[in-house]
């Protein structure tokens, strides 16, 4: 009677070992701290009526310049990295490289409006302070030197003589290209009947 009892208990300690969850090794896993930092970054945003999309206002300087400085060492774009916001903020560091800040006027500018960091329950909010010719000018300049360096990197592509001509002008000759990459292996046949002739009506 014993020994079926103690068996009994063994059994039983053995099973609720196996129905326990197994200790994770290092403390918390990975998904369990991503999925705690999404709940606790979802409460600030709600508590600052932000959304998913604006968690980034949630860094503090500290992590923003980690982060940007993280960007700086990674090689230059390509494809689609583009347009990514590592490339804009870069591509916005080059632009603003070469804007001169005044801080005498931006100061004086501080003090004669009362609310110049105005927040949308601000009456103000929406009207533009008075801008200087200057610094127009001095825009429209930045803007048109862009202008000028974008053109100077277009470029005509190569025409290939040696090609077959089977397009009207240069957009049907791309729109003949994306049929030739999505249908060409199905049509090669066809196409070379009708042009040795020996295509049949059917």
């Amino acid at each position: 009677m014993n020994q079926a009892r103690k068996a009994n208990q063994t059994a039983m300690v053995a099973e609720k070992k196996k129905m326990e969850a197994q200790p994770e090794p290092r403390g918390v896993s990975k998904e369990k701290w991503i999925e705690e930092r999404k709940k606790k970054t979802g409460k600030l945003l709600d508590a600052n009526g932000l959304d998913m999309s604006k968690s980034y206002m949630l860094d503090t300087q500290d992590m923003a310049e980690k982060k940007y400085k993280k960007w700086e060492k990674d090689p230059a774009p390509f494809g689609w990295d583009v347009f990514n916001q590592r490339t804009l903020y870069n591509a916005y560091k080059k632009r603003t490289k070469n804007v001169e800040c005044d801080l005498e006027e931006y100061n004086r500018l501080k003090e004669a409006d009362p609310e110049f960091y105005r927040d949308a329950s601000s009456l103000q909010y929406g009207k533009a302070p008075k801008v200087s010719e200057d610094k127009i000018e001095k825009m429209v300049k930045e803007l048109r030197d862009r202008d000028e360096k974008r053109g100077s990197f277009s470029r005509r592509r190569k025409f290939h003589d040696e090609k077959d001509v089977d397009s009207i002008n240069d957009r049907n000759e791309h729109f003949n290209k994306k049929i030739e990459r999505a249908f060409g292996r199905y049509t090669t046949e066809i196409k070379n009947n009708l042009e040795r002739g020996t295509a049949l009506p059917d």
